[in-house]
């Protein structure tokens, strides 16, 4: 008989009750990670099947032989990424071509997904939103995704589809759907059971010309008294007529009082585009937003856990709504403000502003004029729990103010992003935030590329310090420009430090550790960072990213890099390439955005001198071959005059040297002929050609890539034998 030490060595994971076992694979996340729990037996792939709730759809609507039937449990489904992308799922067009009827194809879904609850589509045609929603009578989610124009149908009438056979919808997003801003009124006021059943709503969209007008936000908001989470791209400019001022805040909050998330974005703010260095912050038309009103928003939304106000017109002297905003609304763990002045003025020791909402967790600050070091300094001491902190276009903000932030922040921030400030560079930026570098996971800086000196000021004033107490305590920070008083604890404790050690023990292990090797860098390693991302102007290069202090990021997984400007300022580079191969010092660097989009030049007329785009793609390409990149989405540069972003002959060439790349998304078109050169990436699974960008072309009968071609690439995609 067997021991029961032998039973027990013997006892395998197979041996968990199903229960257990289907709770343990249903914890996982990870895609690829549940793909290949499912190849480990019979069973585990029925447990695997059974419990995914999530998936979205790739390959061709032609295929439909291979459409999944054994996820019976999904509830959220993603369709909006279906090739060819952008095309009509379901209408008499693309159902001919398809070789099926679209009710029938709307009818295999229905049967293959029987649970969907949540649903993201393109709807290109009226008739997807006629077909698809009917199918799925209990569906409470719901995502719209179009960059194409708007079809030609009354005011509203494509609402009506989804809301009539819709009615316990509890969600909607409408942030990638183009539409008119007045179809969304009509419709909630067509169906108000419907209206009142919303908890959200996202209308935050940048393909709106001027955003939604005070009066249509007036109607959205008391036909949806039941919102939590509201979102919506407004017009603040008070030149234009209907801009939201005082009377829509007030509406909001009036109309909607169980809010705990709203973001209330000009859409000039969510183009992303980086404004002019030597912008001060202020804009010459004043929002017509007063602090009396912005203390009644406050006063009126006790529930909110998560804010956005960005406005691209001036709010000033707001310190004391944002005080209200601490006591009113005590749950508050996000805020990004955009224009909105007098956020920290502090006064001697004393803490004011947005410096006492203590529980935030998460704080976006962009072009706001008069903040400085010393505003800055006292949002580190106030919100002592900040984890993640953005600051953009303050230009008064110095390395010494943005280094005592962080070191007053070190146990706790991990996400920072310093853009487009006039005295924060790459060096500089890379500087301020030494405190914190074994422990900041994301990160967002400019290359713009300044330089650090070795030391300044090192007796104290003028540089943001470290200092060993000898009480034991934790390590004090202070700011004091010169000429500046800044009456705090730690400053006292600092001149007391300065006149008792006169620099002598803690002075010179500050020393080293601001100085380190003699370079200006501390020589530590960025640990913990996974996520890098960066902006650069158009022609500069990439190759000064490690000298500037990023050398050592062992364990950076992705990379984000954005170029920005027009080349047909520029005759050609001041070097043969961009110098992606930069980026092989970071050996776990696997993920890349690489967003070309707004680089704007001559895609086939340049004039005689000038460099036209195809040249300029393969000088930012030259080189991703050399790197091990299993993910890749990548924006060609584009020529506005013809709405083109296509992919040129060098860049499918270099493109073709990724040979370890699994995932490529090009956002943009692409000649037929060029694709092919994809299909000798030996592990290339997942390829799409996607139009996001308003507005996506209309004729996809052009040289660029059609339908057809499409459809055979991926067929030649499929054919090859891949490992896994």
């Amino acid at each position: 008989m067997a021991t029961a030490t032998q039973l027990t060595c013997s006892t395998i994971i197979n041996d968990l009750p199903d229960v257990i076992l289907s709770n343990i694979i249903a914890a996982i996340s990870d895609v690829r990670s549940r793909n290949s729990a499912a190849l480990v037996s019979r069973k585990w792939l029925v447990l695997e099947r059974s419990t995914r709730v999530s998936l979205t759809l790739r390959g061709n609507v032609r295929d439909l032989f291979m459409l999944p039937t054994c996820f019976r449990s999904i509830t959220h489904l993603d369709l909006s990424l279906i090739s060819p992308w952008g095309h009509p799922l379901l209408s008499p067009v693309s159902g001919a071509a398809a070789g099926a009827d679209p009710s029938l194809i709307a009818h295999l879904l229905r049967h293959a997904f029987p649970s969907v609850t949540s649903l993201v589509v393109y709807t290109r045609h009226p008739f997807t939103l006629r077909l698809l929603p009917p199918l799925w009578p209990h569906l409470k989610e719901t995502k719209l995704v179009r960059w194409h124009q708007r079809p030609q149908l009354a005011t509203g009438d494509e609402f009506n589809m989804l809301f009539e056979n819709c009615p316990q919808l509890k969600s909607v997003d409408l942030s990638t759907f183009y539409c008119w801003t007045d179809d969304i009124p009509t419709a909630l006021e067509s169906h108000p059971m419907v209206a009142s059943n919303l908890t959200s709503f996202n209308l935050l969209n940048s393909s709106f010309p001027e955003g939604f007008k005070s009066d249509e936000i007036k109607v959205i908001t008391q036909a949806c008294p039941n919102l939590k989470e509201f979102k919506v791209a407004c017009m603040f400019d008070p030149r234009y007529i209907g801009f939201v001022g005082d009377e829509g805040l007030v509406c909001i909050a009036t109309n909607c009082s169980k809010l705990s998330v709203l973001h209330l974005a000009d859409t000039s703010a969510l183009s992303n585009s980086r404004g002019g260095p030597n912008d001060e912050g202020f804009t010459e038309e004043d929002a017509k937003i007063s602090v009396g009103t912005l203390i009644e928003v406050f006063s009126g939304l006790p529930l909110l856990e998560e804010l956005v106000l960005d406005v691209c017109n001036n709010v000033r002297d707001t310190g004391p709504a944002l005080e209200i905003l601490n006591k009113k609304c005590p749950q508050l763990r996000s805020l990004k403000l955009g224009q909105i002045h007098g956020i920290s003025m502090p006064i001697e020791s004393k803490l004011d502003g947005v410096a006492l909402c203590q529980g935030l967790q998460s704080l976006s600050i962009r072009n706001v004029g008069d903040l400085n070091d010393m505003g800055l300094i006292a949002i580190g001491r106030g919100c002592s729990r900040l984890a993640k902190f953005e600051i953009q276009g303050c230009k008064k903000i110095t390395m010494r103010g943005m280094r005592t932030l962080a070191s007053l922040l070190k146990k706790t921030l991990v996400d920072v992003k310093i853009s487009c400030c006039k005295n924060l560079g790459a060096s500089s930026s890379l500087k301020a935030l030494e405190p914190i570098q074994e422990r900041i996971q994301k990160l967002h800086i400019d290359c713009v590329w300044d330089s650090v000196k070795e030391f300044e000021n090192i007796d104290g004033y003028g540089y943001g310090l470290d200092l060993n107490r000898s009480d034991g305590g934790e390590a004090s920070s202070n700011f004091a420009g010169s000429g500046d008083t800044f009456g705090c604890e730690e400053e006292a404790y600092m001149l007391q430090q300065k006149k008792r050690c006169k620099f002598t023990c803690d002075l010179n292990c500050l020393y080293e550790e601001v100085n380190g090797h003699g370079n200006g860098y501390s020589g530590r390693s960025w640990d913990r960072l996974q996520c890098l991302s960066l902006w650069i102007g158009v022609g500069e290069l990439l190759t000064p990213l490690t000298v500037a202090g990023l050398e050592d990021c062992p364990n950076l997984e992705e990379i984000k890099i954005r170029v920005e400007g027009d080349c047909r300022l520029w005759s050609k580079p001041s070097e043969r390439a961009f110098g992606l191969s930069t980026l092989l010092l970071y050996p776990k660097l696997s993920k890349m955005h690489l967003d070309c989009g707004d680089t704007i030049g001559y895609a086939h007329t340049a004039p005689s001198g000038q460099m036209d785009l195809s040249l300029w793609e393969r000088f930012y390409l030259f080189g991703i071959g050399n790197l091990s990149l299993t993910e890749l989405d990548y924006w060609p540069p584009q020529d506005r005059d013809v709405n083109q972003r296509c992919l040129s002959l060098p860049a499918a060439g270099l493109l073709q040297e990724c040979v370890t790349l699994r995932k490529l998304f090009i956002h943009g078109t692409a000649h037929e002929h060029f694709m092919m050169f994809l299909l000798r990436i030996p592990n290339l699974r997942d390829v799409q050609l996607r139009e996001d960008y308003y507005p996506a072309p209309e004729n996809d009968m052009s040289t660029e890539m059609r339908a057809d071609s499409l459809s055979r690439f991926e067929a030649a995609l499929n054919r090859r034998p891949i490992s896994d």
